[in-house]
């Protein structure tokens, strides 16, 4: 019995690829979400890299700070749903001061200065922000929309 058993699994083992699951069909190229992302012919496009290190003066703990911190996150949602902010995060805790990101699909550094702006963070200076052109992919746009569908209820209203 066991002279079969080598011979099937040498056969099994050499067997053609056609045996094997069909790799999946890549997605047809979608021009009118491609356009929605503002992508190019590479379905690429500008952004703006926005990294966030510490600031000159650090707000005490207290309601100032939560008001300050609940205005960033507002502020974040805000750039989200006007389509200016593809994404946003905090870094881990990082010994060079550096404390988060923002990516702006803007076409250039003063737009995103103006929007980081707008941030408490930055006008309190509890953050300062350092700015880098960056080319990335246009599926980043749809960052803000797919998070949405991430977080749960309850979760949406805790602070991190």
């Amino acid at each position: 019995m066991k002279w079969l058993s080598v011979p099937f699994l040498l056969a099994w083992l050499a067997a053609p690829a056609g045996f094997a699951a069909e790799p999946a069909a890549a997605p047809a190229y979608d021009e009118a979400l491609a356009r929605r992302v503002g992508a190019d012919e590479h379905g690429m496009r500008p952004y703006v890299l926005v990294i966030l290190k510490t600031g000159p003066k650090r707000m005490p703990d207290g309601a100032a700070r939560d008001a300050m911190f609940a205005g960033h996150f507002a502020n974040m949602e805000r750039l989200a749903g006007e389509g200016k902010l593809a994404l946003a995060g905090p870094f881990m805790k990082d010994p060079d001061g550096w404390r988060g990101l923002f990516v702006f699909a803007v076409d250039d550094i003063e737009q995103a200065r103006a929007l980081t702006a707008t941030d408490p963070v930055i006008a309190n200076g509890e953050m300062v922000a350092e700015y880098h052109r960056w080319y990335g992919s246009a599926a980043n746009m749809l960052l803000p929309e797919l998070h949405k569908q991430l977080v749960k209820p309850a979760a949406a209203t805790a602070a991190p």
